[in-house]
């Protein structure tokens, strides 16, 4: 059996396909001087560049540096065969990538045809090669390229706006920050992570104080924008990338803080109770402070020590911090140590 009869070079033109755009790249795998010649001739002139490599490696080398358009294997070739050429080749795409592969064989090669479409080859040649059915099958897989191509730019685009539409629906409306959705999915995250690494978790509660008083004197719109600065002003105290500030609901923040002790606790919770306070946002309402302040609640727990508590328990002791913090004066940070009193409160929230 003749793998490597030299193509037909036949007379026959047929008009180069200009739809696609731009001129496509071809890789020739071909260990036949002479055929891969008379192949490079078929395809410049149908406006193609044709790239030759003589054998297994160098095709793969080929394709590699050049990103082809389409593959052109022959089956048989010195060192790996075509068949494994085309085996690494769909094992090097990553999902949603496809580079169409057209086995040049001899027509009684049925047993390795099947072999090179098992293998993720696309269609076959026989040999001699006819210039007019390379220049069908050339179209027809470019088609098929583009098509894909164009699937797989709409598919990145449908992702990149789900992706979107995730991050807006986590985000508040008002303040900018994470609203109480994007808090309790962190949360839910962070405990698991946490719990799993063996690693502390901290959550911190922020209530601005008198904010009712702030709204009854000068009305909803300057509420809504000190609101703003004081979103803005926790989660610009916030220094690692894994922190999160959110809107827990009106006047309350809460702030979630992977792997972090008492001590850092209370440093960070400090910085934050401090920022606000340099802000000195008048508070005109009689018999309140001066400018605006708020009350800080927070809670540290090891939840890898506590496997019969979820994560919603820690916001009840959060909560409690900051009923301390508010009872004893406001304008104030109360750190409670959840390993130790989680035995305090009833099984479930």
């Amino acid at each position: 059996m003749d793998t490597h009869t030299e193509p037909a070079d036949t007379p026959t033109e047929v008009p180069v396909d200009k739809s696609f755009g731009g001129e496509r790249k071809v890789l020739v795998i071909e260990d036949t001087v002479t055929s891969a010649a008379v192949l490079a001739r078929h395809l410049e002139k149908m406006g193609c560049i044709p790239l030759l490599a003589h054998s297994g490696e160098e095709g793969l080398e080929a394709f590699f540096r050049h990103d082809p358009d389409v593959v052109l294997l022959d089956v048989i070739l010195p060192g790996i065969d075509g068949i494994e050429v085309a085996r690494r080749i769909r094992q090097s795409e990553r999902p949603g990538e496809w580079t169409p592969i057209i086995f040049l064989t001899a027509r009684s090669d049925d047993r390795a045809i099947e072999s090179g479409i098992e293998a993720g080859g696309d269609d076959y040649l026989t040999k001699p090669v006819s210039f007019v059915v390379l220049a069908a099958k050339l179209r027809a897989m470019l088609r098929l390229a583009h098509a894909q191509q164009n699937l797989l730019l709409l598919t990145r685009r449908l992702d990149e706006a789900n992706q979107k539409l995730r991050r807006l629906t986590n985000l508040d409306g008002l303040t900018g920050i994470a609203n109480r959705r994007g808090f309790d999915d962190k949360l839910a995250r962070e405990w698991a992570r946490c719990r799993r690494e063996e690693r502390p978790l901290a959550l911190l509660m922020i209530d601005v104080d008198h904010f009712k008083a702030f709204n009854d004197s000068l009305g909803h719109l300057a509420g809504d924008d000190t609101l703003k600065i004081v979103a803005a002003t926790i989660a610009g105290s916030l220094q690692r990338p894994g922190d999160m500030a959110a809107r827990y609901g009106g006047e309350e923040f809460a702030v979630v803080l992977p792997n972090t002790d008492l001590a850092g606790t209370r440093h960070i919770a400090e910085r934050i109770r401090e920022n606000v306070d340099k802000l000195r946002i008048s508070h005109p309402a009689q018999g309140m402070a001066e400018h605006v302040t708020i009350s800080v609640g927070g809670a540290v727990a090891h939840p890898a020590a506590l496997p019969a508590m979820p994560a919603s328990r820690l916001i009840d002791f959060a909560d409690a911090a900051l009923y301390r913090a508010k009872k004893e004066g406001r304008n104030r940070v109360v750190i409670f140590d959840a390993d130790a009193m989680a035995s305090s409160l009833p099984a479930s929230r």
